[in-house]
C-alpha cells in the first residue's frame, strides 16, 4: 500500500498556511480522496477546521513535547484509511522551541515523518527575490525534503509566472500553483488566534469556495503524486494496553470547552476510560454515573455570561468534586472552577466557585511557551518524581482569594515557578497537559478514578 503525505510548512507565519492547507483538503476531497489532517505544535484552533473539512479527528504532533517514536505512531494511527495526510507546518519551516537548534519545528517533524514538504511564499511586491528565498530553504537545513512550492498573495497570472520561472530556473524545484492576493478567503480571529470552528456554524460553503480555489490555479494532481513518502516503522505503542482500568470519565465540550488534543482522549481511551460528553454552555449537569472529569480549556469568557446562568450545572460540578471526583480542569477549565471571571469590559460573572480566588482577562497576553511540567507531594496525577510536558497560553490572571496548594512546578523561558490548584481530587491550572509525554498521568488518573468508582 502506498504511504502519502506532505507537510504544507511556509517561509514565516502569516504566509497563507492554514488558509492553503484547508484549500487543500477541500480539493483533494473533491477529486475523490480522504484526507487526514494533522497540525505541527500546541494548536488546538486549526486542527478543529482540518476535523469540520475532512470528516476525521484533526490530530497534533510536537516533536518538543514528544518523544520521535511517539509522533511517528500518531501520524501512523491516524492515516490508516486515508489516501493522503496533509501536515500542517507551524510558524516558519525552521521555527520551534529554540532558535540555535531545529527541535520542535516544522522541519524537524517533516524529517522524523520522512514527509516530503511544499513550502509556501508570500509573493507580494516580489518577483526573482523570492527564489533567493526558496534557494535559502533549500540550502539551509540537509535531511529536509522540499519537492515543490505554491505561492500566495499573487496579483496576477502574469505575476505568477514570472515568479515560477524564476524559481524553477534557480532552485529547480516545482512550482505547483498559487492563491490570488484578491480573494477574500481569511478566517475571522480573536486574542487566541482564529475562531475555532465549533463556533462558526456549517462552513460547507467556506470550505467549498476554498477548494473550488484551490482546483483553478493549484495542480492539485501533481501535488498528490509528490506526495509518496516511505512506510513508517513503529516500536512499542503507547495506545495499546492489555490490562485496561475500566472507568467512565465525563468531558466538558461545547463552543466554550474544546481545548484537547486528540491523543489525550484517545490515550484515555486506550487505557480504559469511557469518555461521556456533556456541554455546560448548553446546561447540561455534569453526567451521573462517571467517575473522573475533563474539563479542557477553550473561550469561557466569550461565554461567561451564559455560563453563570447555568447554576445547576455548576452546583453538579461543585459537588461532585467537593465529594472526591478526580478532575483535571486545564487553562479554561481552571478558570471556569474558580469563583469569579471578570471579562475587559469589567463585567464580573460566577462560576462554579470550586477554587477560591478571581480570574480577570486583560488586553495583553499574560503567559506563552512551552512547558516542563514536575508534580509536587500530594499530586496523583503526576508525582514528584514523574515530568511531563505542555504549554501556557492565555490571557488572564488568577488572583487567589487564600493561599492554596500548587498542583505542580513548571519550568519555561523565565525559569521555576510554582502553578495551579490542587485540593482532594482535583488538579487545575493553567497548564495544558500533552498525556503523550507523560503516559504514566493516563494510569495514575484511570486508577484514582477506579478507587472513586469503588467507593461509591
Amino acid at each position: 500500500m502506498e504511504n502519502r503525505r506532505l507537510v504544507i510548512a511556509g517561509t514565516g507565519s502569516g504566509v497563507g498556511k492554514t488558509t492553503l492547507t484547508i484549500g487543500l483538503m477541500s480539493a483533494l476531497i473533491k477529486k475523490g480522496y480522504i484526507v487526514q489532517g494533522f497540525k505541527c505544535g500546541p494548536d488546538y484552533i486549526d486542527p478543529t477546521y482540518h476535523t469540520a473539512v475532512t470528516g476525521r479527528p484533526g490530530r497534533n504532533i510536537d516533536s518538543w513535547m514528544l518523544e520521535s517514536e511517539i509522533v511517528k505512531e500518531i501520524v501512523y494511527r491516524g492515516s490508516k484509511g486515508a489516501d493522503i495526510s496533509i501536515i500542517e507546518g507551524v510558524m516558519g519551516f525552521f521555527d520551534g522551541h529554540n532558535p540555535l537548534n531545529n527541535t520542535g519545528s516544522t522541519a524537524e517533524i517533516s524529517m522524523i515523518t520522512e514527509s516530503p514538504v511544499i513550502l509556501v511564499v508570500n509573493c507580494d511586491n516580489m518577483a526573482r527575490s523570492a527564489a533567493a528565498i526558496v534557494k535559502g530553504f533549500q540550502e539551509f537545513l540537509q535531511g529536509t525534503n522540499i519537492v515543490g512550492v505554491i505561492v500566495n498573495q499573487v496579483g496576477s497570472e502574469g505575476h505568477f509566472q514570472i515568479v515560477k520561472s524564476a524559481i524553477e530556473q534557480e532552485c529547480k524545484i516545482s512550482v505547483l500553483g498559487y492563491l490570488k492576493m484578491e480573494h477574500d478567503l481569511s478566517i475571522p480571529e480573536r486574542h487566541l488566534g482564529l475562531i475555532p470552528s465549533v463556533e462558526r456554524g456549517d462552513l460547507t460553503s467556506y470550505f467549498d469556495r476554498l477548494g473550488d480555489l484551490v482546483l483553478e490555479t493549484v495542480d492539485v494532481q501533481s501535488l498528490f503524486g509528490l506526495a509518496k513518502a516511505p512506510a513508517l516503522k513503529i516500536k512499542e505503542s503507547q495506545f495499546i494496553r492489555k490490562e485496561k482500568l475500566k472507568v467512565r470519565i465525563a468531558v466538558a465540550r461545547d463552543s466554550a470547552f474544546n481545548f484537547y488534543y486528540q491523543e489525550n482522549l484517545d490515550m484515555l481511551e486506550a487505557f480504559g476510560a469511557e469518555l461521556v460528553e456533556f456541554s455546560p454552555l448548553k446546561g447540561e449537569k455534569l453526567p451521573d454515573h462517571v467517575n473522573g472529569l475533563y474539563i479542557g480549556g477553550g473561550f469561557p469568557e466569550e461565554f461567561a455570561a451564559k455560563l453563570a446562568e447555568q447554576r445547576d450545572v455548576k452546583y453538579s460540578i461543585r459537588t461532585r468534586i467537593e465529594n472526591g471526583l478526580p478532575t483535571l480542569a486545564e487553562c479554561g477549565g481552571f478558570m471556569y472552577l474558580t469563583n469569579s471571571l471578570e471579562t475587559t469590559d469589567r463585567k464580573r460573572y460566577e462560576m462554579v466557585g470550586i477554587i477560591p480566588g478571581e480570574v480577570k482577562m486583560q488586553p495583553q497576553l499574560a503567559a506563552i511557551g512551552y512547558r516542563e511540567i514536575t508534580g509536587v507531594e500530594g499530586n496523583y496525577l503526576l508525582a514528584p518524581n514523574l515530568k511531563a510536558k505542555g504549554h501556557e497560553f492565555h490571557y488572564s490572571t488568577f488572583l487567589p482569594k487564600k493561599e492554596g496548594h500548587h498542583a505542580y512546578q513548571i519550568k519555561g523561558m523565565r525559569g521555576l515557578t510554582e502553578e495551579g490548584y490542587m485540593k482532594g481530587n482535583l488538579i487545575a491550572g493553567y497548564t495544558h497537559f500533552h498525556f503523550g509525554s507523560c503516559p504514566e498521568m493516563v494510569e495514575n488518573w484511570l486508577k484514582k478514578c477506579k478507587e472513586s468508582q469503588t467507593k461509591n
